[in-house]
């Protein structure tokens, strides 16, 4: 991905970012978080649920490797991994989901509608 896309991607408004994720994700059968030693990084979201992070990409979630998370690097997840054992094991442990984090904010959606939206996507690629 060229810095352009980049920038310009991390600027789409939420939905927009939403979009992008579950076709990306999709398309490239690859999902990306940051972890370290400790695990993976999570935060609360304004009810207080922890939250697991999740791009589409390797440079999106290089992009957020700052801060808080600066001792993190971007590790892949396989698309099926992600269906199949982590958005049913987060659904199972109040766990939320945090999509396409830039900085500013990110877009959290019901893991049942990611799961739905994903595998609508998947029908594309059938």
């Amino acid at each position: 991905m060229n810095e352009k896309e980049l920038e310009m991607t991390l600027k789409l408004d939420p939905d927009k970012r939403y979009r992008y994720f579950i076709k990306k994700v999709v398309d490239y059968e690859e999902v990306w978080s940051l972890c370290n030693d400790e695990g993976w990084v999570t935060s609360e979201d304004e009810t207080g649920i922890l939250q697991l992070h999740f791009w589409a990409t390797k440079e999106h979630a290089n992009h957020c490797a700052m801060k808080q998370w600066k001792d993190t690097s971007p590790e892949s997840i396989s698309l099926d991994d992600f269906i199949e054992n982590w958005l049913p094991g987060m659904l199972e442990d109040g766990v939320g989901i945090s999509i396409f984090f830039n900085n500013r904010d990110s877009v959290s959606k019901p893991i049942p509608l990611v799961l739905e939206d994903i595998e609508e996507e998947l029908q594309n690629y059938s």
